[in-house]
Order: structure tokens, then sequence, then C-alpha cells
């Protein structure tokens, strides 16, 4: 029977499963939101790969913000998730100089260069997932309908990332004035990018080779788009890595 090394990634509103084999390749990969059912969420998973995979056994590990008591409760070893992403980035694209990392409700930037250190946003969930999700429910579409409309937008008005309150005090006035969704949607993403580099850098340059990571920038392409032409970034120094909704995960199994 084949043994393979598991990454288990619990997040405010996912769970990522990745397996490993002995070269390191993902032989199954999945992402899923969980609507507060972690458990049920993670069964779901194992039995998919298991189906996937036919018999076999499994030696995981587990990161995320949900996940140390559940890793208590199955004997999990935990890691922890900076750790987790760091080796996959030392596995996969060794030259990162910084990664920016967007989640449903945390947002980190890690920087690599001159030793490792993490940036992360408090308590408040804006310029997260969750306030990209609230934003397209405010517009009556889904995250998918915002990135859709943002690629046609021609304008950005100045929109607050930091509450989802404040957003909508912002975006409300702007609809009543008959802003296309396309220019709305493209100023929410902004005011993502906005919130992202001035409340977590606070000042300490975002430079050199730069890694997207985590769900909203894995699938919206037009907020990493947005990142980027702020960050004037060339071609050369953005890291795009394949997987990059896992990469937490990723580096779980690498310590499995």
């Amino acid at each position: 029977m084949n043994t393979y090394r598991t990454g288990i990634d619990i997040g405010s509103t996912t769970v990522k499963l990745v397996v490993l084999d002995d070269n390191d390749n993902i032989i199954y990969g999945d992402y899923r939101r969980h609507q507060a059912h972690t458990q049920q969420t993670l069964a779901d998973l194992l039995r998919e790969a298991r189906e996937a995979l036919g018999d076999c056994a499994l030696r995981p590990a587990i990161t995320g913000s949900g996940s140390i008591n559940l890793g208590r409760a199955l004997d999990i070893p935990f890691v922890q998730e900076v750790v987790a992403v760091a080796q996959a980035l030392e596995h996969v694209a060794p030259q990162t100089d910084v990664a920016i990392e967007l989640g449903g409700e945390d947002a980190k930037i890690i920087y690599f260069t001159g030793g490792l250190e993490e940036r992360m946003n408090g308590v408040c969930a804006g310029g997260t997932g969750a306030f990209i999700d609230q934003m397209a429910a405010l517009l009556q579409t889904d995250a998918d309908g915002l990135n859709q409309a943002a690629a046609e937008a021609r304008n950005l008005y100045p929109i607050a990332a930091r509450c989802g309150v404040f957003a909508k005090t912002d975006i409300q006035p702007l609809i009543n004035e008959g802003a296309t969704l396309a220019d709305l949607a493209a100023s929410i993403f902004q005011a993502v990018v906005n919130q992202t580099i001035s409340g977590l850098a606070c000042g300490k340059p975002i430079r050199g080779h730069v890694a997207f990571l985590g769900g909203p920038l894995h699938f919206l392409s037009e907020l990493k788009t947005a990142f980027i032409r702020t960050l004037n970034l060339d071609d050369v120094h953005i890291i795009d890595v394949d997987n990059s909704h896992l990469f937490a995960a990723i580096g779980s199994a690498l310590n499995a």
C-alpha cells in the first residue's frame, strides 16, 4: 500500500487538501468552502481523495487559522501557516522576495529577503475574500461576476476597503449617480489593493520578486492585475505559481 504525504489547510472560509507523491508532485488537490462545517468538508475531501487515489495511507500535517483544535482532536501534527507557505515557496520559487496572500478573512504580506517577517491584518476582514463577497452581494453578483466586469472598467473611484460599512457608504452614491458595474468592480479591487499595501506594508517597500497566493488572488485575475499595476511589477518580477490557492496545504504536506 502506498503512503502519501498530505497537507490540510483549514482557513476561515475554506478547506484545502493536497496529497504529494514521493517526488513532491501533487496527485490530488482541492479547495472548498466549508460554510462553517469544517469537519464534514474535510471528511468529504478525504473521501474523494480516496476514491481518486485508491487504497492508500496518508501521512498528514495540518495548518491554517481553523486547524489547531481539529488537529489536536485527530492527533495530526500542526505546522504554522507562515512556515508552511515559506517552505512551499522555497521548494517552487526560491527567488521570492515578498509574498502577498489573501484569504477568506485574513490578508498577509510575508517578507523573505533580510529575514522572514510577516505582516497580517487584525480582527477586521476588510480587504479580504469576505469583503469582496460582501461587495459583490451589494452589487447583486458574485466574486466571479466582479472579476469579469472589472476587465471592462474605464474609471476608478476611491472606495474604503478597511470596513464593509464604510465601503457601502462610498458605493451607494456612486450607484445612484449611474456608475457602471465594471467601474465599481475595478474600484473595489483597487480598494483591496490599497488596503493591503497601506494597511500591512506600513511603508515597508514591496519590491523584488513578488508572489501572489490565496484563493482570491488565484481565482480573480483582475484583482491580481490591480496589484501588479499598483506595484509597477514587470513580468520578470511576478511569481505566478501553479496552485497558488493551495500553497499553505502544499507546505504542510512537505512538512508531513
